[in-house]
């Protein structure tokens, strides 16, 4: 599928999600691999970095079209972005039921970016790189540029 967005998410997803070719807990105890991929990853798997970053490129794409089918409005090309590297964090379920994504759907854009600092936290606890993450998102999506389309 060709992909519209420019991947404008991409660099965040790399700078805070990293890349390790050998699979490892994160902090909410999820086994994961390469930039933060936990489908049917467990202990011991490894993979080179062309996979890796294959699988990034993959699963960013399907993040993107899971966030276009919640978000009603439109986007630019920040936005979506900052909206996929959230949801290829947290999974589309945490937008879905989201205020973040209910605000956006009624057009209160800075009421949704104000939502971003909320998702800060890994197995209940405040964690200082989600932290960081979410303003990098919101400062994303606080970015304008012509609308997609």
């Amino acid at each position: 599928m060709e992909n519209t967005s420019q991947r404008a998410g991409l660099a965040l997803i790399k700078q805070y999600e990293g890349c390790k070719l050998k699979a490892y807990k994160c902090p909410a105890g999820i086994w994961t691999i390469g930039y933060g991929r936990t489908k049917k990853v467990k202990a011991g798997d490894t993979c080179s970095q062309a996979q890796a970053d294959a699988w990034l490129i993959e699963e960013y794409d399907a993040f993107e079209r899971q966030v276009l089918a919640l978000v009603k409005v439109a986007l630019t090309t920040n936005q979506l972005g900052a909206l996929v590297s959230f949801t290829y964090n947290l999974g589309a379920q945490s937008l879905k039921e989201s205020t973040l994504r209910r605000l956006l759907n009624e057009g209160d854009y800075d009421g949704a970016a104000g939502q971003f600092a909320r998702w800060n936290k890994a197995a209940g606890k405040v964690l200082k790189g989600l932290v960081k993450r979410r303003a990098a998102e919101a400062a994303l999506f606080r970015q304008l540029f012509p609308p997609l389309g």
